[in-house]
């Protein structure tokens, strides 16, 4: 234990004597934290939208003004022609496209059906979907508005209605910050734990001072402990500050315990640190371990479920996010952040990355080689 404690001394004090860990541990991760979730917004407005209307009545401005009233769309073309409007597409002036047909007010008041066409840039797929999802929402209730007022239904009316209330639980406000927060900070904690790991033993390759280690008694065990134990402390530092902003800045209260996300931090930190480590062992460079730490958390981070829900994924890929410690991560935080889930509850996620952290540095141990 005592080769241990010298150890930590050894790596806390070449830590403190190097200033730009802490502004990269600390500061970084605290701007990014400000920003990210501010920018990545799941909701999409200011969606330019070109018109076309061959009506040119009192319906066909009431629809346009309610699509323009949501807040979502903005008018950026009202053209005689598709093909002039299509233009606008073509230069990317506009998103969507409106286009009203003619004796459209004519046919939605005396026939109870009318036609409309939508054409999406779909270049950017995401807008485009939601973009048209939007309007379609917009046209049915004003469909509904119109059939209210000019429909005479009887006394009794024959046709069943179907009436759905809904709920949004843990998150009724559909506020995205609350799970986009937990899951960026996750992203962060890999990318600091990973990185510094796979960098530290690394720089002792290139400074010569391996050379030193490897000739003194110093069991393989206590060589990477202390190479894992402070960056396992500064991260879970980093974890605390995270928390500090999303309740500060966010206003992201736990519902459930920060104990629990402490434990489950402790652990799913072993098992980050001990993959950098282990690549560590195998790079012969600071930049080889830096790139190939970076392809690895890069792929993590974007199978994650932070951006995309894992059950869309195809098959295969659902098959590969089982063995990705950081979407284990972000389901537990949203877990004990939204709906108050306790250490019970995510004792499946515990026992995997439980799992990854004994394999990471189990092979990280087996993998270093001390040589004269």
């Amino acid at each position: 234990m005592r080769v241990l404690k010298f150890l930590l001394q050894k790596e806390f004090r070449q830590i403190l004597r190097d200033p730009s860990i802490f502004r990269i541990l600390f500061i970084a991760p605290m701007i990014q934290l400000l920003i990210l979730p501010l920018a990545a917004d799941y909701q999409i407005k200011n969606i330019n939208l070109a018109v076309v209307d061959h009506d040119h009545t009192q319906y066909s401005q009431k629809l346009i003004h309610k699509i323009i009233a949501s807040g979502y769309f903005k008018l950026k073309d009202y053209s005689a022609t598709f093909p002039q409007a299509l233009h606008s597409i073509e230069s990317d002036k506009a998103d969507l496209i409106l286009e009203i047909s003619a004796q459209f007010e004519r046919k939605l008041v005396k026939e109870s059906k009318a036609d409309l066409f939508i054409a999406a840039n779909a270049i950017n797929g995401i807008k485009a979907g939601l973009g048209s999802a939007y309007i379609q929402q917009i046209i049915q209730s004003y469909n509904a508005g119109v059939r209210t007022q000019w429909i005479q239904f009887p006394r009794f009316d024959p046709q069943p209605t179907i009436e759905v209330t809904y709920s949004d639980w843990f998150n009724p406000n559909m506020n995205y910050q609350y799970f986009m927060v937990p899951g960026i900070l996750v992203m962060l904690l890999t990318i600091i734990g990973s990185n510094f790991a796979a960098l530290n033993i690394v720089k002792e390759k290139e400074l010569g001072t391996i050379e030193q280690i490897n000739v003194s008694p110093i069991k393989k065990v206590y060589f990477i402990l202390g190479k894992l134990i402070p960056f396992w402390l500064l991260a879970l530092v980093v974890l605390t500050i995270g928390l500090t902003i999303a309740r500060v800045a966010y206003g992201i209260v736990p519902v459930g315990h920060y104990i629990t996300i402490y434990i489950f931090a402790a652990v799913y930190l072993l098992a980050v640190l001990g993959l950098g480590l282990l690549l560590s062992t195998y790079a012969q460079t600071q930049q080889q371990s830096f790139l190939v730490a970076f392809f690895i958390t890069m792929i993590f981070n974007l199978m994650s479920g932070l951006f995309t829900p894992i059950e869309s994924m195809p098959e295969w890929a659902q098959i590969i996010t089982k063995f990705n410690p950081v979407s284990y991560f972000i389901e537990v935080m949203r877990m004990v952040i939204l709906k108050g889930s306790g250490l019970a509850d995510i004792k499946s996620q515990m026992l995997a990355i439980l799992g990854f952290a004994v394999f990471f540095n189990g092979w990280a141990v087996l993998n270093y080689r001390k040589r004269s």
